[in-house]
């Protein structure tokens, strides 16, 4: 059994690749920029962990995304739309949660295949 850790840290991993499947640590955007541009950066670091494990956004698996607040669901979803394998959507939940800093609108989590 072999596990691969990608960006080790003290806390946590940014993504651990076990048994053919990828999982990546939350991603956030920059604080206080509006929910749809943290969510293009969310996305843009999604993408960059998924290829230093060797996959892509077509091999998404799950999706759980976390909003500070329900009202920004649209405006997510609008980028989230624009940049998903429509081929190859994931199965996702979505949520509301208080994040870890007061000024970050969303997180994403993702587990794919590798």
């Amino acid at each position: 059994m072999t596990i691969r850790r990608i960006e080790p840290g003290k806390r946590m991993s940014q993504a651990v690749i076990h048994n053919g499947t990828v999982y990546l640590a939350g991603q956030v955007g920059t604080p206080g920029k509006p929910v749809a541009e943290q969510t293009k950066d969310v996305l843009a670091a999604v993408d960059r962990q998924l290829a230093a494990a060797g996959t892509d956004k077509s091999k998404l698996l799950q999706a759980t995304i976390w909003l500070a607040d329900m009202r920004d669901f649209a405006a997510m979803n609008e980028v989230w739309e624009a940049w998903i394998d429509p081929a190859n959507p994931p199965a996702r939940a979505t949520g509301e949660a208080r994040l870890a800093a007061p000024d970050l609108l969303v997180e994403i989590i993702i587990v794919a295949a590798a």
